[in-house]
């Protein structure tokens, strides 16, 4: 890609598999979007049987680095939207935290200190979830930790917490909205 398109949609894939092959399909509908894949985001594609198949207009950025250094596009303006979906309960937790020591987490922290808008799709937001595992439905249910950790994402600047699919697909609607009418 010579001319990369800028800013552009940050998509970060984590280790859930709530909603997992859903949100993926998303990541498709958009155009100029880089594809955040964290290490345990690689196992949970295995798992699904899904490829890194996408445009032109898209990068596929893995977590190769301990400093995780293709954030730094943060920096320069690269980035008008973050979307962490979906999001493991790892994730939020140490998002809410302040650890960035993933590509997941790093690209949440370098997106709130560049004051770029986030959009995360939690997969625990309620005490019991049936969620679709590799192999049929699963029962899910959350620890109160968890759900703790949610909740004070919620009350992150500049973030936009989710919690379905239905969520996840307005709020992309909504944000689109906005950079359309910025035009």
């Amino acid at each position: 890609m010579e001319n990369l398109h800028t800013p552009r949609w940050a998509w970060v894939l984590t280790g859930s598999g709530h909603f997992f092959t859903e949100s993926f399909a998303l990541i498709h509908e958009l155009e100029h979007c880089d594809i955040f894949v964290s290490k345990a985001a690689n196992e949970v594609l295995r798992m699904y049987k899904l490829k890194l198949d996408f445009p032109d207009t898209m990068r596929v950025l893995h977590d190769k680095t301990a400093s995780s250094v293709p954030v730094g596009a943060f920096y320069h303006g690269v980035y008008h939207t973050v979307v962490v979906a979906p999001a493991s309960s790892n994730t939020v937790a140490k998002c809410v935290l302040g650890i960035s020591d993933t590509i997941a987490t790093n690209v949440f922290a370098q997106a709130g200190k560049c004051r770029v808008p986030a959009i995360v799709f939690a997969c625990d937001t309620a005490p019991e979830l049936e969620t679709m595992a590799p192999h049929g439905l699963v029962k899910v249910y959350p620890r109160r930790i968890d759900l703790e950790h949610t909740e004070r994402l919620k009350g992150f600047e500049r973030t936009e917490v989710v919690e379905s699919l239905a969520g996840l697909k307005a709020a992309i609607r909504r944000r689109r909205a906005e950079l359309e009418s910025d035009d």
